[in-house]
């Protein structure tokens, strides 16, 4: 039975790749503390469909290559919309027109 993770795109760098997040809590079986295992998956993206913050949901396959046997099933929830700061050089040329605007 292949297993089946659901995680978060952290890096969508490489072509047909994508790299998912796993946050697991657990609960210590002594001492009660909790605490976090993060752990991150390669995984094939075909289309290259997912993007970066994207809930995706993906399954164990064959070796693709030395470090990515999991390929992207599906894309669970799309992240929002990131953003993105503007270069000075527009942003300069956006004051330059409101004040020859102001002026005129």
């Amino acid at each position: 039975m292949a297993k089946t993770i659901t995680g978060v795109v952290a890096s969508k760098k490489t072509d047909k790749t994508i790299v998912v997040t796993e946050h697991v809590r657990l609960t210590h079986p002594l001492y009660r503390k909790q605490y976090t295992i993060t752990k991150r998956f390669m995984a094939h993206d075909e289309k290259n469909e997912a993007a970066e913050g994207d809930k995706v949901q993906i399954t164990e396959t064959r070796p693709i290559s030395a470090r990515k046997h999991f390929k992207l099933e599906r894309i669970l929830e799309k992240a929002g919309v990131k953003h993105v700061e503007a270069e000075p050089e527009i942003i300069a040329a956006a004051k330059e027109e409101k004040t020859t605007e102001e002026q005129a």
